[in-house]
Formats: C-alpha cells, structure tokens, sequence
C-alpha cells in the first residue's frame, strides 16, 4: 500500500533545513516538490489551497527544526465547504 504524500513528506524531510532557513514557524504547502505557499496556520493554508488544488493532493506541515512538528495524519468523515 501506498502512503499518501510520501513524496511530499520526503521533500519536506531532505530540504527541511532550507525551508527552516526560510519559513521557520509558518505552515508550507507542499504539492510534487513545489513549496506552495506559507501561511500563519493550518486552517489558512486549506482556505487558501483548497480553491486550486484537491484536497488530499498537497502536505500542510509546520515549517520548524527537528522532528517535533512533523505532520499528524487526521481523516474526518467531515468534508469542507
């Protein structure tokens, strides 16, 4: 079985320290090794990404150092609107 957004969670993981270096404490879309967009939270990077892109197809992670923001993965029965 395939991980979801594996392919973005590895980007993440090699270029976390540039990232860091740029985004440090903001939230960063990433979508096939494109960084998206940073944002102040969460939520904002879903408002703002969800009209471009489906849901699903892009990793949300705060940007810091070290392995303890690293994403948690929620499934809700609950879509969006």
């Amino acid at each position: 079985m395939e991980v979801a957004l594996k392919e973005e969670f590895e980007y993440y993981l090699k270029y976390q320290d540039e990232l860091v270096e740029k985004y440090n404490g903001k939230v960063v879309v990433i979508k096939k090794g494109i960084v998206l967009g940073a944002y102040e939270s969460s939520i904002e990077a879903i408002e703002k990404t969800r009209g471009s892109h489906e849901l699903g197809t892009f990793l949300i992670q705060k940007c810091s150092p070290g392995p303890d923001d690293y994403t948690v993965t929620f499934h809700s029965r609950v879509r969006f609107e």
